[in-house]
């Protein structure tokens, strides 16, 4: 292997004041140009930058990635204004660039297909010869302007979210596996003529027949047919998901001749995001040992900051840091680089600490997490929804906990053991109590270990209102439980997990919750006739009517996150 990348877009949300970001991309809108507030926030950026790229070259990362193309490139049909601000962020990232390039790092732009300003989606319509044609030519100058640019970062099946707003807006371009392949046969050219590098990100989130590229051996097939490049990187998540536990190695790895990296994630955004301790060390020792026989793994992309929309403002490697981030980070390089251990990793991490609690410590982490923030008897279940593997984890999204009537169905559905469950909720509480002994021992913030405690009692909590009857004394204990968790955590002094409680009714017969369940999902990766006739096809009607007529019977969470459970139906 010899590309260690990682994101280094950290230094520009230091100064974003909304309580909940959208950590998915730079948020070019919230940037000031103007001066003299241009010059404080960029010469603070560069400070910032140039500690990041010297603490990741120092442990052993060689590249960096930042966002993104569309606000580097310059085109005559971009709107004036428009261009004007793409001209200051061109002078003022050719100056990280040279940063990176003194910490000998090189550097990678990520870029989603399409993104488009109002002029240019009047310019290129819905024409896909037009609209290659253009994107082809934009990177060809991009490439010829900036040198320093090792390559590009291509997401084709994942756009801006919903509550993204600025100059530029992406579109899902790309639908079909044919349309793919001949995408990058149009744009590899270029990138071979320039000697630079196209990372293709397979990650898709089950829009149009292209949206299980991720998984679906077909789809991969058909969207790689005859791609031979050396310009050519296909970069994919570790899983068939995003990244949750419980996934087994994505088997896309073991089918492709081309070069490939596989896709970590350290700052664990469905995981506390770094505001405790979620170890990923020995599952990604596992992968490690796997992906050793795949035939021509090159590297890996690390993600310390990119994903999630949450409050927690944790910057790996910046300011205070983010300590239970930076230990995944580093861990995850020696594994996959150097082939190590992990328990022979954390000691070089933590020379300081009481290596005789140490090990103990992250053990206990690593169990707690999947014991207690994820129910292990349905994380263990393979399920498909229409072109996408269902998460693993259930009832916790982003900072959101759910406690509802609806899930409690649902839990008592794909769960056969509940006192077990409830049982192995009590016992990673008691986990808890131990690893803050051991934080204490081995120098380690107990503090953030008392806020896991404090999350995590709601989780256990939450599993009695799930898995027992069902009595009013249950629903006085979350509540009270809530009120407890917001007066210990005011948003003013600590961002914290949302507790969603809903005790209203979901009214529907257990035969019929087990009839739709079992209608709508699969528990294989291939799709069964129903799927073509109704999963895929039908259901996509009714949900645009239901989208159109009654909307409200959509809840907003889903109807307003990330890019929308639209894109679910497409």
């Amino acid at each position: 292997m010899n590309l260690f990348l990682i994101d280094a877009i950290g230094p520009f949300f230091r100064d974003d004041a909304r309580y909940k970001i959208n950590w998915s991309k730079i948020p070019f809108d919230q940037l000031k140009l103007d001066e003299p507030e241009r010059t404080r926030l960029f010469d603070r950026i560069r400070k910032d930058f140039d500690v990041f790229c010297r603490r990741v070259a120092e442990i052993g990362y060689n590249a960096i990635s930042l966002d993104d193309l569309a606000h580097l490139a310059d085109h005559e049909w971009i709107e004036p204004q428009i261009r004007d601000r793409i001209a200051i962020f061109r002078e003022e990232f050719s100056k990280l660039f040279t940063i990176a390039e003194n910490h000998k790092l090189q550097v990678y732009l990520t870029t989603d297909i399409v993104s488009y300003t109002p002029a240019l989606k009047e310019r290129l319509g819905a024409d896909p010869t037009k609209t290659n044609t253009f994107v082809r030519n934009l990177i060809d100058e991009f490439l010829q302007d900036f040198p320093q640019v090792a390559g590009l970062i291509l997401r084709i099946g994942e756009t801006d979210g919903l509550d993204v707003e600025g100059d530029f807006n992406s579109e899902l371009h790309l639908k079909t596996p044919a349309t793919v392949n001949a995408f990058l046969r149009e744009l590899l050219p270029v990138f071979e003529h320039h000697d630079r590098k196209l990372i293709f990100r397979t990650w898709t989130v089950g829009a149009y027949r292209v949206g299980d590229l991720m998984w679906h051996r077909r789809t991969f097939a058909r969207a790689l047919k005859e791609i031979e490049s050396h310009a050519i990187i296909v970069s994919m998540k570790y899983g068939e998901s995003d990244f949750f536990r419980y996934l087994p190695l994505n088997a896309n790895f073991f089918r492709t001749q081309l070069p490939t990296i596989v896709e970590l994630q350290t700052r664990r955004e469905y995981e506390g995001c770094g505001e405790y301790p979620s170890f990923v060390g020995w599952d990604y020792e596992h992968f490690a040992r796997d992906l050793k026989q795949a035939p021509n793994l090159v590297g890996i992309c690390v993600w310390c900051q990119t994903g999630g929309w949450h409050p927690f403002r944790r910057l790996a490697y910046i300011g205070e840091g983010s300590p239970w981030t930076e230990i995944n980070t580093f861990v995850t390089l020696r594994v996959f680089r150097d082939g190590i251990p992990v328990e022979d990793a954390l000691k070089a991490c933590l020379p300081d600490a009481g290596q005789s609690h140490l090990l103990e410590f992250f053990r206990l982490a690593d169990e707690v997490i999947k014991q207690l923030l994820y129910v292990e008897e349905f994380a263990q279940q393979k399920l498909f929804f229409r072109r996408v593997r269902i998460p693993t984890l259930l009832g916790v999204y982003w900072n959101n906990i759910f406690v509802n009537h609806s899930l409690r169905k649902l839990m008592r559905h794909f769960v056969s053991d509940p006192e077990d469950c409830i049982r192995a909720g009590r016992s990673a509480l008691g986990k808890i109590d131990e690893m803050k002994t051991l934080a204490a021992e081995a120098n380690l913030p107990v503090e953030d270990i008392e806020f896991m405690q404090n999350t995590f009692q709601i989780l256990a909590l939450a599993r009695e209102y799930f898995f027992r009857p069902y009595d009013d004394e249950i629903r006085r204990r979350l509540k009270k439980a809530k009120k407890k968790y917001k007066k210990a955590y005011p948003k003013s002094l600590r961002p914290r997990y949302a507790i969603r409680l809903d005790f209203q009714p979901f009214h529907m017969r257990r035969r019929f919750l087990n009839w739709s369940l079992a209608v709508a999902l699969r528990r294989r990766r291939g799709y069964r006739v129903i799927d073509s006739i109704f999963t895929i096809h039908f259901l996509s009607l009714v949900y645009h009517a239901i989208r159109t007529t009654r909307p409200k019977w959509i809840p907003k969470f889903a109807r307003k996150s990330a890019m929308g459970i639209d894109t679910v139906f497409r």
